[in-house]
């Protein structure tokens, strides 16, 4: 077994990516607004502060940055996995582990976390959240995509409406 160890900044901006158990799935959009409460009541609970966020079928990309000198991310992402995975009907397939530990089968045990290291790292892992939607085929343009927070850096500012407008062949 490998020794995985997560690397921890107090206070710090995380990129994650965070997939669900069948990665051939739409429960993420068919289900955004329980998504959406899930992340809400985690917030509440444990706040954190939402730079970039994104949601396609099937997995999702955020940045968040959590309080000064709270380096507990892990908590929340299993917070936000509990809390949707408790608001929606139990239609997932299951393995006889699953059941026979009363868990459910919607998300993958694991997330892949990255420490935002300085500005360009940050502005790199926004501009691959946004483009997300395109480079899977959802769409052909970043501001077609409705479970993103694209519209809010546009208003900000940082992109034009029109950035990454189609996807190249």
């Amino acid at each position: 077994m490998s020794d995985y160890r997560r690397y921890r900044v107090p206070g710090g901006t995380y990129f994650f990516t965070i997939n669900l158990q069948n990665r051939h799935s739409d429960l993420l959009v068919r289900r955004i607004d329980a998504f959406r409460e899930a992340v809400r009541r985690t917030r509440i609970d444990r706040p954190f502060h939402i730079d970039a966020w994104v949601v396609l079928p099937e997995h999702l990309h955020c940045v968040i940055t959590l309080p000064p000198g709270d380096d507990d991310f892990s908590n929340r992402i299993k917070a936000i996995k509990i809390r949707f995975s408790r608001a929606i009907p139990s239609e997932e397939c299951r393995s006889s582990v699953q059941i026979a530990r009363r868990e459910r089968g919607i998300w993958q045990r694991r997330f892949w976390e990255h420490v935002i290291r300085d500005d360009e790292d940050y502005a790199r892992h926004l501009d691959y959240l946004h483009f997300n939607p395109v480079k899977h085929g959802h769409v052909k343009a970043v501001k077609d995509w409705p479970y993103s927070t694209f519209f809010q850096w546009v208003k900000a500012g940082a992109y034009p409406l029109d950035w990454a407008g189609e996807k190249n062949s």
